[in-house]
């Protein structure tokens, strides 16, 4: 059920038998030559709507733009930081507090999100009301940890393919990861932000286009991607989180402080 698709007394109703809605939440990012611009936005509005089939929780419009300050300059980025995300999440999960809703779920699509969307629930759980954030793809690569990936690699290719193949560009799929910049011959590059020094990792905040020359990192590789195995993937997610709303909904609200 869509919260934009209903009236308000149909809302009034609703929080008769449940106080959970759910918020899916992405950006607008580089993701790699191979994928679109949306793909941490498309990947959750589709898991939203596989969910929509199996749950009768309360669905809210897609926050489409999200904190993507270390992606920021890779054309068609845009970012609203995690002061502006954090600023809008809590303008949205405020006004839902006061009609009486007192469980979210974010449905994240995007690293960046985090922090922001942690500040957010910590925000709420002093009123008495508890978030939760799903970041479908660190949950995916639990779940089945063959699907584990990193950015722009196989699993989110798979998940945008699961949406729509159209949306990956296979001119580039082939693409190998360009690793570009070390900070220096003693501290090379290894990961997302970080280095290593003396065999520990140290994190060292760069923009992305600093360190991967075409925009993807990981060591699945975009052209391992399947349709099949996205459209399983995007479904898997859609049935665990329509267990996880009904275990969420029977856990006790903490106390407002």
């Amino acid at each position: 059920m869509r919260l934009a698709n209903i009236t308000g007394k149909k809302v009034e109703e609703y929080l008769q038998t449940s106080k959970t809605v759910l918020i899916p939440v992405g950006s607008i990012e580089n993701h790699g030559m191979h994928m679109a611009l949306g793909t941490d936005t498309l990947i959750p509005d589709r898991i939203a709507e596989l969910l929509e089939e199996k749950s009768g929780v309360l669905i809210a419009p897609t926050v489409p733009y999200g904190s993507t300050d270390t992606i920021d300059g890779c054309t068609g980025t845009v970012n609203i930081g995690s002061d502006g995300l954090c600023l809008i999440l809590t303008r949205i999960v405020d006004s839902l507090y006061r009609y009486g809703f007192r469980r979210f779920i974010i449905l994240n699509g995007h690293g960046g999100n985090c922090k922001p969307i942690e500040a957010v629930g910590m925000h709420l759980h002093k009123k008495g009301a508890y978030l939760a954030c799903l970041n479908w793809w660190l949950m995916a690569g639990e779940l089945r940890p063959e699907w584990k990936g990193g950015h722009g690699g196989g699993e989110e290719t798979a998940g945008l393919m699961g949406v729509d193949p159209a949306l990956v560009d296979m001119t580039y799929i082939h693409e190998p990861m360009n690793m570009l910049n070390d900070v220096s011959e003693e501290l090379p590059t290894t990961s997302w932000n970080t280095v290593t020094f003396k065999g520990a990792s140290v994190t060292i905040p760069r923009e992305s286009r600093n360190y991967f020359g075409n925009g993807w990192y990981g060591h699945d590789a975009p052209d391992t991607a399947t349709p099949e195995w996205g459209r399983e993937m995007l479904q898997m997610m859609a049935d665990y989180i329509a267990d996880f709303v009904e275990a969420f909904e029977r856990a006790p609200l903490p106390e407002a402080h």
